[in-house]
């Protein structure tokens, strides 16, 4: 292949031909991407499709031709697909454990955001948290709400001797269980 190019040119070989061929690449997969649209298109027309159907075949199609070509694109610089694959699982994992423990926190600033709107009780309200209606629960005294927890002073009943205890409750649970409120 060096023969067809000029003497000066044999240096830059290891760059046009990889340049060259993304470019072929590209455009393959603009004509491919093209074409799959028109047929889509028609098919769409003749069988009386829906149009969203339509529009998301065209899309999804256009995604996946695309990313073939990126693929094969940086296939041809050496990158490999499997390294890609890896690195890109691995992402998606790390990202689904940081979402799956962020949701938790997430969830119990969102209760108290709905705490302090709907008003379900307040500092100072006697309140019950309970599975069922005929089980008893965690009793208590509101005496703090904050963006993740509310904090309940037990109640005990009268002529029972215990220490005070503090009742750490996600405010998530308040609107997963029964909430008694006593004022």
């Amino acid at each position: 292949m060096k023969e067809w190019f000029p003497a000066w040119a044999h240096d830059w070989l290891d760059v046009i031909v990889p340049t060259t061929q993304v470019l072929l690449i590209l455009v393959g997969a603009w004509l491919l991407r093209t074409l799959v649209r028109q047929l889509i298109q028609r098919l769409g027309q003749r069988y009386a499709l829906p149009r969203e159907v339509v529009i998301m075949t065209r899309r999804l199609s256009g995604f996946l031709i695309y990313l073939a070509a990126v693929l094969a694109a940086l296939g041809r610089f050496g990158v490999s697909g499997s390294v890609l694959w890896t690195a890109f699982t691995g992402f998606a994992a790390v990202a689904a454990v940081a979402f799956f423990a962020a949701w938790s926190v997430l969830s119990n600033i969102f209760c108290t955001l709905l705490i302090a709107i709907t008003g379900s009780f307040r500092i100072g309200d006697q309140i019950e948290l309970v599975e069922a209606s005929d089980k008893p629960g965690a009793k208590g005294r509101v005496i703090d709400i904050n963006l993740i927890y509310t904090t309940l002073e037990d109640v005990h009943e009268e002529g029972v001797q215990k220490p005070a205890a503090m009742l750490q409750i996600p405010n998530s649970q308040f609107f997963q269980r029964i909430l008694r409120r006593y004022r």
